[in-house]
């Protein structure tokens, strides 16, 4: 098999095409594998981190707030848009591969668009409840849009052939146990409570979540996981300020990132975090209860609508941004510990959202696009 994959821009949309990728090269080890992604973007340093070729097209996004500024890089991106179809259609006649899989993010739009010109059969993957606007483009004409959440159909155009595949996850993330997860991490038979705001960190989460941690200090009824990210390195120096010497609290383990995620998430009883993709397919895998907090800052508010998607199954609540403080954080926390059985609710229901098979979905779909048996 040739297999070409093409996206990026954040890992939300690189990380499924690399655990595809993955998946492929495990029933096929001599399978050609390219990834076509965006000069300068993260993947072309991600891509060859895992062992997969890597070819880039020159392309950008649309920055959507009006200003001067944003109207000059506007008319780069409206020239690279002619430059990029050049540079992926040079890509793909070189490559010749028997099929393309589109993950989102701009630069899967003039590879995935040309290899459709081409007669390459091709599939895109679609994380998010809320469809991004390459996805949806793209969609019309695509042999198979894969879909994350049922929910994102609604938002696609009529001709879409959609198949719900679920988002690939992890395996370190499937295999994770609770009670052996709590056994490697030291903790005691306390409800632990897990936060993060991803690998950069977030503001307003790690604000919250210090006023959580004073309120918890108090009883010591919890036990703690908070990663402040790399932008948060001045929240230690804000406990402080809030009168919590974390020496006299080994309830509570704070970090700048989470490099042991599996295990945390396993040993979790909540988990306060954004509403990214990859990070609810994995909360769900692991059947956990969750407080959602979207990031108002993603394209088409796509993590609010990710949140939706279980919240309206009641299996997660939800704190927007404009709502979140320590006190509403400490509010929603004791309501939701007051009835254990609203824990044990949500994570039932989140339980019943997961497809922990969506890498072998996916390799079968690929296989029955090009006719073939699944090895």
């Amino acid at each position: 098999m040739r297999i070409l994959f093409a996206g990026g821009g954040t890992a939300g949309h690189i990380n499924p095409a690399l655990a595809i990728a993955g998946t492929v090269r495990e029933h096929e080890p001599d399978a050609a594998v390219l990834y076509v992604g965006a000069k300068g973007g993260m993947e072309e340093r991600l891509v060859p981190k895992a062992g997969f070729e890597f070819k880039s097209v020159t392309i950008s996004g649309f920055q959507r707030k009006p200003s001067w500024a944003n109207l000059k890089k506007n008319l780069v991106t409206v020239a690279h848009l002619f430059t990029s179809t050049q540079e992926a259609k040079n890509i793909l006649r070189d490559f010749r591969p028997d099929v393309c899989v589109g993950t989102g993010g701009y630069v899967s739009g003039p590879v995935i668009r040309e290899a459709m010109k081409l007669g390459i059969p091709s599939l895109i993957h679609e994380q998010n409840a809320f469809p991004g606007v390459t996805n949806k483009a793209l969609s019309r004409k695509a042999a198979y849009t894969m879909l994350a959440v049922s929910d994102a159909q609604r938002y696609l155009p009529p001709q879409a052939r959609c198949v719900l595949t679920g988002n690939p996850i992890r395996p370190a993330v499937l295999r994770a146990k609770r009670e052996e997860s709590r056994k490697k991490l030291g903790l005691d038979e306390r409800p632990l409570i897990l936060s993060f705001g991803g690998s950069l960190g977030a503001r307003r989460i790690n604000e919250a979540v210090a006023g959580l941690l004073e309120w918890s200090a108090k009883t010591g009824a919890f036990q703690h996981i908070h990663a402040y990210g790399q932008w948060g390195r001045w929240f230690p120096d804000l406990l402080k300020e809030k009168g919590i010497d974390l020496a006299a609290h080994p309830e509570m383990d704070i970090r700048e990132y989470i490099d042991n995620m599996p295990d945390c998430l396993a040993a979790a009883d909540l988990v306060i975090c954004r509403a990214g993709a990859i990070t609810l397919s994995e909360l769900q895998a692991q059947a956990k209860a969750s407080i959602l907090i979207p990031s108002p800052n993603v394209a088409e508010n796509h993590q609010y609508h990710n949140a939706m998607a279980l919240v309206s199954r009641n299996a997660a609540r939800i704190l927007e941004e404009k709502d979140l403080s320590g006190e509403s954080l400490c509010r929603l926390v004791e309501e939701l510990f007051e009835k254990p059985q609203t824990i044990r609710a949500l994570s039932e229901n989140a339980g019943k959202m997961a497809i922990t098979d969506a890498n072998e979905r996916i390799y079968r779909l690929i296989c029955e696009l090009l006719g073939r048996s699944v090895s």
